[in-house]
């Protein structure tokens, strides 16, 4: 009799298992793909598909309640942009993900399309090799140079390259900081610029400590050095004596800008009255009014002084007037559109090959092509 009871049992069970396995087909959902669904859903009724989107709608708010962010491919995001382009109540409809990104990953994609189609076919170099390696060259042989300033010195040879390809190359340089300017004072300087003419002193230290004083006369409009000189006692007889020595044969600007310092003196004046000079003072405190030789004495210090132990007064005259010929007739300028000072009544050569000429024992060097 228990055998009997045992086997209705199992029977019984295996009639409900089987039954559950058969709800539970029918309960799952279709598992078709997006297009075979689409298809399917083009011959249903406006009723049943209104009624089948809140019932999928209300199923993803319950998941909302327990998964916080779901994980979605990039096959998704592109389903999903895709769709959102086939109904203008697309942000109504989206639940799983906000409205803005997937603006996002529109505009994500945008930039990845046309970045595609902007891409070269055949990528060409934008510089030459052997440019490349002028440039690790002129890099390598003078510290004190920049992309800016290795700019200049290509276009001496004739090669147009961009300060933005060139820092490609180059160590990140901090760009200069530079100060507002008086706007009456600058338009003056520019209308004026080549009848201009700017003096000073900069102090310099033996390798004894003796104090040396350098004068320099530098002209605006072309920052051509007109004269320097060196000395330990800078009288008022001293710099009227360089004045004279600036100004041969009838050769003198209109104006003269200088500071306030008690060296221009009643020298000085005489000197200026009798070439017809119209000095100007610059303000009190006020050194940017004279900035063009402070440029000067700053570039002075940084690609020169900086890097010598001046002996005495003869060593530090020969090396102030040797910077002051290759910054005349070797060194390109910003301020003057990377042109050189005193360009060469002679053309240089468009093509050969480049030679560099040391400068200050090698601390710079001046390009050129061979003839």
């Amino acid at each position: 009799m228990s055998t009997i009871v045992n086997r209705l049992r199992s029977k019984i069970l295996s009639v409900v298992r089987h039954v559950g396995e058969r709800i539970q087909e029918m309960l799952k959902p279709d598992t078709v793909s997006l297009l075979a669904g689409a298809a399917r859903d083009a011959v249903r009724s406006k009723a049943q598909l209104i009624a089948e989107n809140a019932l999928l709608r209300h199923q993803l708010i319950i998941l909302q309640r327990q998964v916080k962010r779901p994980q979605l491919s990039n096959r998704d995001r592109l389903r999903l942009l895709l769709l959102a382009r086939a109904t203008p109540f697309w942000k109504q409809a989206l639940l799983i993900v906000q409205p803005d990104t997937l603006l996002r990953w529109h505009r994500q994609l945008f930039r990845l399309v046309w970045r595609r189609k902007s891409k070269p076919k055949t990528p060409q170099a934008r510089i030459t090799p052997e440019t490349i390696a002028l440039i690790s060259q002129m890099r390598s042989e003078n510290v004190t140079w920049g992309a800016e300033r290795i700019r200049g010195e290509l276009l001496k040879l004739g090669i147009k390259v961009s300060k933005r390809t060139i820092q490609r190359y180059l160590p990140p340089e901090t760009a200069p900081s530079t100060s507002p300017s008086n706007q009456n004072w600058g338009t003056f300087l520019r209308n004026h610029a080549d009848q201009i003419w700017a003096c000073d002193f900069t102090q310099v230290h033996t390798i004894f400590f003796a104090p040396l004083f350098v004068f320099v006369i530098i002209e605006l409009s072309s920052r051509r050095i007109i004269h320097t000189a060196v000395t330990a006692h800078p009288t008022d007889a001293w710099v009227a004596q360089q004045l004279r020595e600036a100004t041969p044969w009838g050769e003198h600007p209109r104006f003269l800008i200088r500071d306030n310092d008690s060296k221009y003196g009643r020298h000085f004046e005489a000197v200026v009255a009798g070439s017809a000079i119209e000095v100007i003072r610059i303000p009190f405190r006020a050194p940017d009014a004279n900035s063009l030789v402070e440029r000067f004495f700053g570039s002075l210090w940084r690609e020169c002084l900086n890097y010598m132990l001046v002996v005495n007064e003869r060593h530090l005259a020969k090396v102030v007037r040797e910077y002051a010929v290759y910054f005349n007739y070797a060194r390109p300028h910003q301020g003057i559109g990377q042109r050189i000072p005193v360009p060469p009544k002679v053309e240089s050569p468009q093509a050969g090959k480049v030679i560099a000429f040391p400068v200050l024992g090698g601390l710079h060097h001046d390009y050129r092509r061979a003839a």
